[in-house]
């Protein structure tokens, strides 16, 4: 997470605001507007942490099994509910389940001045190049 002038946020998406996203809480986000959460933000240790909603288990699987939910009991991990995968929120290696060694896709979020988490569109902008990329 990173402070940024608000002149590179050109084709950059809103998520939240910081203090929206409480120590131990993840939440998902549909920046792009495809109808279902494809980003989710973990707040782990003072730091946002930005993933695509995505298990690499099997082809890319939603991972929350409700709204905004996706760590274990004890908030230290990220769980896939659909495979029972579990990554490390920090780097998001999987590091128990049917995907060991694999990790989950970082999204590249960043955090103006005034505390307002956006996420960078990949490749330039070019939503067709978000979907596949």
């Amino acid at each position: 997470m990173s402070g940024i002038k608000q002149a590179n946020l050109a084709g950059a998406a809103f998520l939240c605001r910081a203090e929206e996203l409480a120590e131990g809480q993840s939440r998902g986000f549909d920046p792009w507007h495809e109808g279902h959460d494809t980003v989710l933000l973990v707040r782990h240790q003072g730091r946002v942490h930005g993933w695509r909603d995505a298990c690499p288990h099997h082809g890319g699987t939603p991972m929350a099994w409700r709204k905004d939910a996706y760590l274990n009991a004890d908030r230290s991990r990220i769980v896939c509910a659909a495979h029972g995968a579990q990554f490390d929120i920090a780097s998001g290696v999987c590091t128990l389940g049917p995907c060991m060694g694999q990790s989950l896709q970082r999204v590249d979020i960043v955090t103006t001045t005034q505390q307002e988490i956006f996420i960078q569109r990949e490749h330039g902008g070019d939503r067709e190049n978000d979907k596949h990329g």
